[in-house]
């Protein structure tokens, strides 16, 4: 935005109301003040997001903090991701039956460094004049802070009381495992964030999911004793401080969006391929898609409202929303490039498909495919019949030359009508795979040793 006229960031910021956006689409739980509202009309503000490194990959459940930075920067406003390189090694109590496992240090390093990867990248500005993100790590301010230095300036102002009402704090204290007084103390460094953060940077906007409420409100609560004033006078910059919500990603049966079976839904690609997350966005349900359109994507109400429209129509495609939120967040989240590589791999295995295969699409598929691993030696010069049997995706070599007869067997995409076809290096895509279908849907991809 610094190349941008003030005229035309004024015009940028007033052009939407980024908290009436957040309401529309229901990414809006609560706010510590409604005057937000009107100051995000009036202002542009810097407005930040933490993460912790749990991971080497941020997950389904993250990319709806992203989405809400990335809504404020859209409305003319900057986002700024905080890594949570100080708090990531202390863990956070919320919404956890037990104490997390402590991390390494380098494990944490390496986390740090692959989520802070993916939000330099989501948050690019999709078009210019918008606000570049500013990414900041809390073990700046908190690596070389001493105990002493935490206890009088921090500890001073904290009351045990408040903290101990925290719903999260009363959980985990009313549990088996109790909490550690390191869990205990989370609330604070959180907090804290905010008052170094409001104080160096002039940020006034901390978002966060709605199991952050608590440590959201500590925050602010904190920055008002540390940076202002007990009264909350109305011309300081503490009492202008503000917190905002989203909803956690519910299914209609109230069971967290973004779990697969196979464990969470990861953002990069390294850890989950395009075509796997494209699928598993695929699989979402009438009942919730279009909540998921408005929560995840950034097409127009309007857009929105048409596609819920046509789903009740007699000539309505099925799958057609389910489609188009799927391509919009695997744009979103992999670029057009891993949106082609997941469009490319769900053609290829889409059931009696003729797609001429690339070993990329099928690798791309690997993970959500049978997948069987077979030496050169046992497929060149052998018959077809043999190795589908001794693959097992056949009980006899009869039962393989009758579905050959019938037509129903392929080899890449491709029909064979040899009832005993010989294997030879052509079948092997890039010297790598092989697939094999035995009907519209029973594929086995067979990797080349």
């Amino acid at each position: 935005m610094e190349n941008a006229s003030v005229q035309e960031k004024d015009a940028l910021y007033t052009k939407m109301n980024v908290v009436e956006t957040l309401r529309q689409r229901g990414l809006l739980q609560d706010i510590t003040s409604p005057d937000l509202e009107q100051v995000s009309s009036k202002e542009s503000l810097m407005v930040y997001c933490g993460f912790d490194p749990t991971a080497e990959s941020l997950h389904l459940g993250n990319l709806l903090g992203i989405i809400v930075l990335s809504w404020f920067q859209r409305c003319g406003h900057t986002p700024v991701a905080l890594l949570g390189g100080a708090t990531g090694r202390i863990g956070d109590p919320s919404g956890k039956s037990a104490e997390r496992p402590v991390m390494d240090e380098d494990t944490i390093e390496r986390n740090v460094k692959g989520i802070e990867k993916t939000l330099r990248a989501l948050l690019e500005p999709p078009e210019e004049g918008l606000a570049t993100p500013v990414v900041v790590n809390n073990l700046d301010w908190f690596g070389d802070m001493g105990l002493l230095h935490f206890l009088r300036e921090i500890g001073k102002v904290a009351r045990v009381g408040t903290m101990i009402s925290k719903e999260s704090v009363k959980k985990r204290m009313e549990s088996e495992s109790g909490i550690s007084y390191t869990e205990f103390t989370y609330q604070l460094l959180q907090g804290y964030d905010f008052v170094h953060l409001s104080k160096n940077m002039g940020i006034k906007v901390q978002v966060g999911g709605s199991d952050q409420w608590g440590n959201i409100i500590a925050g602010t609560e904190l920055a008002r004793k540390m940076c202002g004033s007990e009264d909350d006078d109305e011309d300081n910059d503490a009492a202008s401080c503000f917190g905002l919500t989203f909803p956690l990603l519910l299914k209609a049966d109230g069971t967290k969006f973004g779990k697969s079976e196979s464990g969470a839904l990861f953002l990069s690609a390294s850890m989950l391929s395009p075509y796997n997350f494209y699928q598993y966005l695929l699989k979402t349900t009438d009942n919730d898609v279009v909540k998921f359109l408005k929560m995840l994507t950034f097409l127009p109400m309007e857009e929105i409202e048409e596609i819920e429209k046509s789903m009740s129509q007699p000539d309505y495609k099925p799958n057609t929303a389910q489609r188009i939120l799927a391509e919009n967040v695997t744009r979103f989240v992999h670029g057009e490039e891993g949106l082609r590589q997941a469009l490319s791999a769900t053609e290829a295995l889409a059931p009696g498909s003729e797609t001429k295969l690339s070993a990329e699409a099928l690798e791309a598929a690997a993970g959500d495919c049978p997948t069987a691993s077979i030496s050169r030696a046992d497929v060149i010069g052998k018959p077809l019949p043999d190795i589908m049997v001794q693959v097992g995706m056949q009980p006899s070599k009869a039962a393989v030359r009758r579905m050959i007869k019938g037509g129903g067997v392929r080899i890449n995409n491709e029909r064979v009508d040899d009832e005993l076809y010989p294997m030879s290096e052509e079948d092997i895509i890039d010297d790598t795979f092989i697939l094999l279908a035995a009907g519209k849907k029973n594929k086995l991809l067979l990797r080349i040793e």
